[in-house]
């Protein structure tokens, strides 16, 4: 059954337009959230504030997302993908050049509690939007669209800090970046689902998050910890003991970030012809190994063939994840979505601490290892008949 209500989009008839404005807006997405790392330093020097005091104003961001994200399903079954999708992507336009000039603590920590809001509002809706085009055009696509919000992470650091770099004052390289991701989102816009189906629009407002939709999510919160353990404590590892600098320890999350996209862009042809099933349980297995390489080697090398391997493995698994939420049958798909996402993302908030309380207590290394166990845990899941079947 299509989620799209038959009265404003007939199936079939613009698939292809639906995938290229899906893929527009997860590539917007990426740019933008990525647009806002290189202005960070620019932030602390403006605000006069320590690391301690910065970091505290950074998790604004995720909890102005982690408040947003649970509503998203809500306001996307009553107004459909279109209207939030354009509603946040515009409030994040408008938002990230405050965050380039506000002078004040208190004032940056509440504008960048509602930059997190308006992400995690467009993350949501944009994953409802493609949970949806993928069940209707019957092929495997949610790996591409995850792999072009990479893209956009490439792009959107790549160019904030190009501009940067060439002399362009924070505000105007700021106001840049906002003008292309609403280009994107208006050349998407005419092809954005308007409304969903009468069972989502007309059904529960909100139900609390139970069976399937509780176990997709801590599979999705197992992978995104795995990947901000990596982005927090991958440099510290490689510069353990395996012969790298300060300097030059960044290489292993570059080399993982580069894995993880090239794996998302032709994630959907290998899902298409193995199985979201097999994908899954091969990429949990091989993310697990990617982990127990880089605790157990003694060179730079193989830790960063490590980080490789834990790219390669995990960029599936998240996207096979999101495709089985739109399957299950326990929750509205939009809700599922939200719920999912939510969890998901806490695991990126969550992951640091986690790492580091691990790490206090026993070893880096065996945090590392520990993570390696989890993700073996993920592989082991695919067997459950959520997973079987096709892809979509």
């Amino acid at each position: 059954m299509s989620l799209i209500s038959n009265k404003v989009v007939p199936i079939g008839k613009t698939d292809t337009a639906h995938r290229l404005s899906t893929r527009l807006a997860f590539l917007a997405a990426g740019l933008v959230v990525s647009a806002w790392a290189p202005l960070v330093p620019y932030a602390k020097e403006r605000l006069v504030l320590d690391e301690a005091a910065l970091g505290l104003l950074l998790l604004c961001l995720g909890g102005g997302s982690l408040c947003a994200m649970p509503v998203t399903g809500m306001l996307t079954a009553r107004f459909g993908c279109r209207s939030v999708i354009l509603t946040a992507g515009v409030l994040t336009c408008l938002i990230l050049p405050c965050l380039s000039v506000v002078g004040r603590p208190l004032l940056f920590g509440l504008t960048f509690l509602l930059f997190g809001a308006s992400v995690g509002t467009l993350d949501v809706a944009m994953n409802i939007q493609a949970v949806i085009v993928e069940k209707n055009s019957g092929a495997a696509l949610m790996s591409g669209f995850h792999g072009m919000f990479s893209a956009g992470g490439f792009l959107g650091a790549g160019t904030m800090a190009l501009l940067l770099w060439l002399g362009m004052h924070v505000l105007a390289a700021s106001i840049c970046l906002s003008l292309l991701v609403a280009l994107m989102l208006l050349i998407a816009s005419p092809n954005l689902l308007h409304e969903l189906e009468a069972a989502e629009r007309d059904g529960p407002q909100f139900v609390i998050p139970h069976g399937a939709v509780i176990f997709i999510g801590v599979l999705c919160f197992v992978v995104f910890l795995a990947e901000g353990a990596l982005l927090d404590w991958g440099a510290l590892l490689l510069t353990a003991g395996r012969g790298l600098d300060a300097g030059q320890g960044g290489i292993g999350y570059a080399a993982f970030s580069v894995a993880m996209t090239l794996g998302r862009l032709t994630g959907d042809r290998v899902v298409a012809r193995m199985g979201g099933k097999l994908v899954m349980l091969a990429g949990g297995m091989c993310a697990a190994l990617g982990f127990f390489a880089a605790v157990l080697a003694s060179s730079a090398a193989i830790a960063i063939l490590g980080f490789i391997l834990i790219g390669i493995g995990a960029s599936n698994i998240v996207p096979i994840l999101f495709s089985a939420a739109g399957k299950q049958n326990a929750m509205p798909a939009s809700l599922a979505i939200g719920a999912i996402t939510t969890i998901g993302y806490a695991g990126v908030l969550a992951g640091p601490a986690l790492i580091g309380f691990v790490a206090h207590a026993i070893s880096l290394n065996m945090a590392f290892a520990g993570l390696g166990v989890a993700m073996l845990l993920v592989a082991a899941s695919a067997r459950l008949k959520l997973f079987a079947g096709s892809p979509v």
